[in-house]
């Protein structure tokens, strides 16, 4: 096994099954009810091997909740290949932001971060670390590659990375935090998406 010293996670041969097991149970009991047994009952393993992969629970959620942004950072940075314009790698960007955001699993764990932060002090802080810091992060060096290129123009690159998740969450994230509507439509996350990417560009882009 090799040990990952900033979070203190093992990995093995049965981690990903591990992690699998405990996405369900999380997703499902969220963070104070779910519980090692049920993730070892899910994950088809036993309770050591939960203990020899993490230390504790909080790890394990936070790994779930880092995979996933890993994943979806990837996939979103597979897609675009080199010299793909500034417009062309923001639309898939905001794209895959929209889709977290409305996915049963990005609302799922918003709500848990936020509804169990009280009763777990630093539980939301560290969620956002591996989790959206890791996809602001990413934004971050990407639009300064753009910035380097001459497509964009921005002094702040941290401030423009934040302004450009919160507007991929414009007229989406309270309809559905607070259940103003059942579901988003493929209409409203373009809707969403093109006026992201229009905004930002006329703020940002290169002026000829």
């Amino acid at each position: 096994m090799t040990l990952t010293a900033e979070q203190g996670v093992r990995r093995g041969r049965k981690f990903d099954q591990v992690l699998d097991g405990a996405r369900k149970v999380f997703m499902r009991d969220g963070f104070e009810r779910a519980s090692v047994d049920d993730i070892a009952r899910e994950a088809g393993v036993s309770k050591a091997t939960i203990y020899a992969y993490f230390p504790d629970k909080r790890l394990m959620f936070l790994e779930v909740a880092r995979s996933e942004c890993q994943r979806q950072t990837e996939a979103a940075e597979a897609s675009i290949g080199e010299d793909v314009p500034a417009r062309v790698a923001l639309t898939v960007a905001a794209e895959r932001i929209v889709g977290f955001l409305t996915s049963d699993f990005g609302q799922r764990m918003f709500r848990i971060v936020v509804g169990e932060g009280e009763r777990f002090p630093g539980l939301g802080a560290e969620f956002h670390e591996h989790g959206p810091g890791l996809i602001h992060r990413r934004l971050v060096h990407h639009l300064g590659c753009y910035v380097a290129t001459g497509e964009l123009a921005i002094d702040d690159l941290d401030l423009a990375a934040d302004q450009f998740a919160q507007l991929c969450k414009a007229s989406i994230q309270e309809k559905l935090l607070f259940g103003l509507t059942p579901a988003v439509t493929k209409q409203d996350v373009q809707r969403s998406v093109q006026g992201t990417v229009d905004m930002f560009m006329a703020r940002y882009g290169a002026k000829g």
